[in-house]
């Protein structure tokens, strides 16, 4: 009676939990005036020309994500060194990786020339990523129709997000829909048990995603701080970069829970 009861306030407090979200978004776009694009998002702190290279560093720094894409994309696929048990998470994982792979060309398009018209090509990759990030927690923790469901309702609520911005030149439901998935993951890692060990990286994972994004918000004082050398920004890139390194290294090592009996150990 215990362990059902036990179940029952968990599955409570998970509904409170989305109702509450759910609530706060609606609050969010129902009482906060439209959020048009300036200018000024556009205006980082370094705009160095190095190499003939324009906004060198904010360029460069993309690299990373092409690098850790391109080899998470294929041993994802062949199966071999990371531990992937169901086709369902084999697809989620490839998406992340190939829309990791898309960060670099994305950001990179458009920190060589930053405006609205190039922006879409830097935010959509991010959403796709994140997306299928969040997809495969779904798929590992709760279900594969779960998951597959989630990943193709979010995708279109990407493309129906910047396609608002574009048309109505409104960013509330893209500013929304960035903020809501970084929340999400760790939430969903928290509250959903795993059937898989070292879930820690999820966790460590969404601390260097706040890290990354104090960075941003603090370009300007971090270029000056390390005398002109990098920005904010570009470090948030180099930052935000490791979270896919930390999620390999979570694939490679991590196992199933088994008992020697055969069962799944914390699994609900």
């Amino acid at each position: 009676m215990g362990r059902v009861a036990n179940q029952h306030l968990r599955r409570w407090k998970r509904t409170l939990i989305w109702g509450v979200a759910f609530l706060c978004c609606m609050c969010f776009l129902l009482f906060t005036p439209r959020i048009s694009r300036s200018h000024k998002h556009h205006q980082f702190v370094d705009m160095r020309n190095l190499l003939g290279v324009p906004n060198t560093l904010n360029v460069i720094t993309n690299f990373p994500f092409l690098v850790v894409g391109v080899l998470g994309f294929v041993f994802a696929l062949q199966g071999g060194l990371f531990n992937i048990s169901s086709k369902a998470e084999v697809w989620a994982w490839v998406l992340f990786y190939a829309g990791t792979a898309s960060m670099a060309f994305g950001s990179a398009y458009y920190h060589l020339k930053p405006d609205n018209n190039r922006l879409l090509w830097d935010t959509l990759p991010i959403m796709v990523a994140y997306i299928a990030l969040l997809s495969s927690l779904l798929v590992e923790r709760i279900g594969q129709r779960t998951g597959l469901c989630c990943t193709f309702s979010l995708l279109l609520a990407s493309f129906l997000c910047v396609a608002y911005e574009r048309i109505y030149n409104d960013n509330r439901f893209c500013t929304m829909f960035q903020l809501i998935l970084p929340v999400a993951i760790p939430g969903v890692a928290f509250f959903y048990s795993s059937k898989y060990t070292h879930s820690s990286y999820w966790f460590w994972s969404a601390g260097i995603y706040l890290l990354a994004k104090l960075e941003a918000v603090a370009d300007r004082k971090l270029y000056q701080l390390n005398n002109f050398t990098i920005s904010g920004h570009s470090l948030e890139h180099l930052c935000s970069a490791l979270i896919p390194v930390l999620l390999s290294v979570m694939l490679t090592y991590r196992g199933l829970k088994f008992s020697r009996l055969g069962e799944l150990k914390d699994w609900p």
